[in-house]
């Protein structure tokens, strides 16, 4: 908006005073910056005053200029039908409109580098120049595009000066955009107003009019006597916030004649919503909200049909069973094959750098410690080296042929405990471990590829939200227990002394000295390895040779285990909790008010793998010997009598290739399973994924690579639920070209291919790595893992319902399944999961985790019991998969539906009846608008 601005002794100019892109903006008082984007507030009069203008003025629809003086011709001529202004005044109103305008950012870019001027002359000698989305300079001949659809820009006299251009707001304008001038102000030779409404068609590029160089589709003039200038002020804010309206917006653009117009100001007088005066200070800036409503409801009475499955659950096309074998594989073959391309294109973002880091540094350590712990189990069988080469293998097949790439793949516990008792039981009779475990795995490939051919992945959606939830968050509690569970295992190898005396400092020691009563154990340890304990000198060996010759530690700085070392397991806690801190507060930095949207964007895409090379450095610095990440540095097989493929029958007889068909069946339940709940958590609606599911590819690439593990003696693989959300979240899409002062829209996830496989090739080559990655502390993976569980629990229901138990009905957040189902309902069905949780958890961590998939898998029948008790309506607000601001919006507009005043239109005036009082007469808005002040103006003109 620009305004006539008017210096003693100087010729007058148009000043910009104020903008909209999606909020108000400013010029502050000192002329110097752009005010922070904030809601327009408009008093209801200035409003009616519009109205007046437009029923009185000019109004000049799809009008064809090319310059500010042809528009300025128009509005005369047209102004001389109706209120003649003579030929003095119309020469000096004239002159007035085609004054040089003087935009805010002119002082500001005034000292740009001379490399911008030359610009800026190259720019002049092309005849049509326009900037692209990203504000790069480009040649084109094509028209830009309105928002009405049509592609009509005339480029005549189109000229861009770099040099006087705003380059960080033109990023913000989405492509396409057209511009609505709005030109207001007072002159003192004036005796009646010059209003006008111009549309023009197709929109011209008028040079200097406005600050970036859009064309011009709108154009609204008023230009009044003198004394009345704030009053012209707001009246230019009024349409100019209309114009950002959407549903005045539309109007604008199909409007026919005069009518439609008044018709479009009376709907968004029935929107308004009055404030008293005496309750509120109208000088106070409205904050732009997080979440825009959607002004669908006004556009259209009823919602559409489509929109009706958002209330259901995940069901769709992929879930229904085809009644072929293999037909729901090779549907979701012919689906994911045209999107294959795109997997890999749609990867070149800095976002899949950050993600695939920040994976893979969080994918290592668990394969590593999952590796261990089996190595331990197998007495070395399979061990690190294999589990870094079966992820690296599975997970590199999986990311380039699985229907949906976004899963990741890990080891679970209920493998760990099947490998354990597997292993003790061919102990205890005598057979070979490698085998049986070679042909239990084909047995559960070959029982995962009947699933596929049955299509029994459509029993996936009798998942609900019920049985994910529990799923879900019993392994970010997993995570997050595990986390605090190592650092605290810290302690047994790091020991401080709790009982410390510090005037005592000086009297205390530690040193090796030879056992006093050996046990037999140590006796023939030292017979076996030919040590004698009088020909050593004990009190000159390290920790380490004295731990590994079996002597004891004296001192009043010993444990029984070996010398206090407090300053290793402080700095482990310190490293472990600035770990958590430091990644939440870069994660959230996205949304701080410091530095440029895309360094702040860029921070928190790289939070984790920031937060972990901080880490690194400041451990390396100080130089305390924290414990590091230990890579295998040998490419081969953990033990010599192993290759890298085994037979399935070996030297076991015959009949355990039959009878492992019944573990097999046990273990295909937990792939299932696993792999299923977190492809239905991945694949929800609200991440807004547009290339389709993949359910019965996905379990056919498991179920293929798990037999490959096999075969080659690898740890078998499936798909992890944290990492996998973790892995999602990485990867959100966020609207580029937002307004000042509006949150970018949560636009769906980048589907890709390459972040996956580039993770996990890394992973195989970490074997050639391990001179770097030996720097890295576990505490600040340790760290990583409870950053991960933590973060990943956002989302999930059942802790907002945790929440509301010991909170009082007042200060409950209004959750929309708060409005329709009581209270107790509510908390009862809490109480139910809640039990379902802990239940799940006792069974993980004991001995019969072996059943584990079993108690999963009765989590549906429990959710189908759940009926008996609750009615269908409360089920359908407290289970299902439908986004919680998605149900409360509609909530909301349901409300404002049936709240909403239906007015009645007749030839283009809104009448408002007053209710219950008989005999009075109408209330007519444009007989009224016509006794204001600027309505009286009209009349005494004419």
């Amino acid at each position: 908006m620009d305004e006539i601005f008017v210096r003693e002794g100087e010729d007058c100019e148009w000043r910009e005073s104020a903008r909209w892109l999606k909020f108000e903006e400013d010029v502050e008082d000192g002329g110097e910056r752009w005010s922070k984007p904030y809601v327009a507030t408009l008093s209801l009069h200035s409003l009616f005053e519009l109205r007046s203008c437009i029923i009185n003025g000019s109004v000049l629809l799809d009008m064809r200029a090319n310059t500010i003086q042809d528009i300025a011709d128009m509005v005369l001529d047209h102004q001389e039908l109706y209120s003649p202004l003579g030929d003095d005044m119309r020469k000096r109103v004239h002159e007035t409109l085609l004054k040089r305008h003087h935009h805010q950012n002119q002082k500001k870019l005034a000292n740009r580098l001379p490399i911008m001027r030359s610009l800026a002359d190259m720019s002049r000698r092309t005849s049509e120049v326009h900037l692209d989305k990203n504000g790069e300079m480009t040649s084109s001949q094509s028209h830009l595009a309105g928002p009405d659809g049509k592609g009509d820009v005339t480029r005549e006299n189109s000229c861009v000066d770099l040099s006087k251009m705003d380059l960080h707001f033109m990023k913000k304008i989405p492509p396409g955009a057209e511009a609505c001038n709005v030109l207001v102000g007072e002159l003192d030779f004036l005796n009646k107003p010059v209003v006008a409404f111009v549309r023009l068609s197709p929109a011209a590029l008028l040079c200097g009019l406005a600050e970036v160089p859009i064309p011009t589709r709108f154009l609204f003039l008023l230009l009044g006597p003198s004394g009345r200038g704030p009053q012209y002020h707001e009246i230019g804010r009024s349409i100019a916030t209309l114009m950002t309206d959407e549903v005045f917006h539309d109007v604008a653009y199909k409007a026919k004649d005069r009518n439609d117009l008044i018709a479009g100001i009376d709907e968004f007088l029935d929107q308004v919503t009055v404030l008293p005066p005496g309750e509120w200070d109208p000088s106070i800036r409205i904050e732009p909200p997080k979440n825009v409503p959607s002004q669908e409801k006004r556009k259209k009475n009823t919602v559409a049909e489509g929109d009706e499955e958002e209330h259901g659950g995940h069901g769709g096309p992929e879930l229904q069973r085809t009644g072929k074998w293999f037909g729901g594989l090779f549907l979701d073959i012919k689906r994911k094959a045209c999107h294959y391309v795109s997997d890999y294109t749609d990867a070149f973002s800095l976002q899949c750098v950050a993600s695939f880091l920040f994976l893979y540094c969080a994918c290592m350590s668990p394969v590593i410690t999952f590796g261990g712990l089996l190595g331990e189990a197998t007495e070395g069988r399979i061990s690190a080296i294999e589990s870094l080469f079966g992820a690296s293998l599975t997970g590199m097949a999986y990311s380039l042929f699985a229907g949906q790439p976004l899963t990741i793949l890990g080891s679970t516990g209920p493998v760990l405990v099947f490998e354990k008792i597997l292993f003790k039981f061919c102990k205890e009779y005598g057979l070979s471990y490698l085998s049986l475990r070679t042909c239990i795995g084909l047995w559960t490939a070959v029982f995962c590829i009947v699933l596929v051919a049955t299509d029994a992945s459509s029993l996936v959606c009798y998942i609900t939200r019920f049985t994910e939830e529990a799923f879900a968050s019993l392994i970010c509690i997993i995570f997050i227990y595990e986390a605090l569970e190592k650092l605290i295992h810290l302690g047994d190898h790091y020991p401080f002394n709790k009982n410390n005396n510090l005037e005592q400092l000086t009297l205390y020691s530690c040193s090796c000295v030879e056992p006093s009563d050996p046990t037999n154990s140590t006796l023939q340890y030292w017979e076996f390895n030919n040590i004698t304990a009088s020909e050593i000198y004990w009190e000159a060996l390290e920790v380490k040779d004295c731990i590994e010759k079996r002597g004891e530690f004296v001192g009043k700085a010993c444990s029984q285990d070996g010398p206090y070392v407090p300053d290793v397991l402080f700095w482990c806690v310190i490293l472990f909790f600035s770990t958590v801190f430091m990644s939440s507060f870069l994660k959230e930095f996205r949304f701080r008010n410091y530095f440029p949207t895309k360094v702040r964007g860029v921070i928190s895409d790289f939070a984790v793998f920031i937060t972990i090379f901080t880490m690194v450095l400041v451990d390396y610095a100080l130089g305390i010997p924290s414990p590091k990440l230990k890579v295998p540095s040998v490419f081969k097989p953990t033990r010599d009598d192993r290759g890298w493929l085994i037979n399935p029958l070996g030297p076991n007889p015959w009949w355990t290739v039959i009878i492992t068909m019944f573990p097999a069946l046990l273990c295909t339940i937990l792939i299932f399973m696993d792999q299923q709940i977190t492809a239905v958590i991945i694949n929800r609606k609200e991440h807004k994924l547009k290339k389709g599911c993949g359910y019965h590819l996905d379990l056919f690439m498991v179920g293929v690579m798990l037999g490959v593990c096999s075969v080659m003696g690898l740890p078998w693989f499936v798909a992890a639920t944290v990492l996998s959300i973790t892995h999602v979240n990485s990867l959100k899409l966020e609207s580029q070209c937002s307004a000042p002062g509006e949150q970018p829209k949560f636009l769906g996830i980048r589907e890709q291919r390459v972040t996956g496989l580039m993770i996990f090739t890394l992973m195989g080559c970490s074997v050639f790595m391990t001179s770097v990655l030996k720097f890295i502390p576990m505490p600040v993976l340790y760290g990583v893992f409870l950053y991960m569980g933590a973060s990943s629990l956002r989302g999930i229901q059942l802790f907002d319902r945790l929440r509301l138990l010991g909170m009082p009905a007042k200060h409950q957040p209004d959750f929309i399944y708060l409005r329709h189902v009581p209270l107790r309902k509510v908390h009862l069905f809490t109480f139910i999961q809640l039990t379902c949780l802990i239940l799940l958890w006792v069974i993980k961590t004991s001995k019969a985790a072996i059943v584990f998939p079993m108690m999963v898998l009765a989590l549906v029948f429990i959710r189908k019991l759940l009926d008996c008790i609750f009615t269908k309506r409360e089920m359908s607000w407290l289970d299902d998969l439908m986004p919680e601001s998605k149900k409360k919006k509609l909530e909301d507009a349901d409300e404002e539906e049936e709240q909403s005043v239906l007015a009645e239109e007749e030839e283009g005036v809104v009448q408002v009846a007053l209710e219950g009082c008989k005999g009075l007469p109408v209330i007519n808005i444009t007989d009224e608008m016509s006794k204001g002040s600027f309505g009286s103006t009209w009349n005494a003109s004419s």
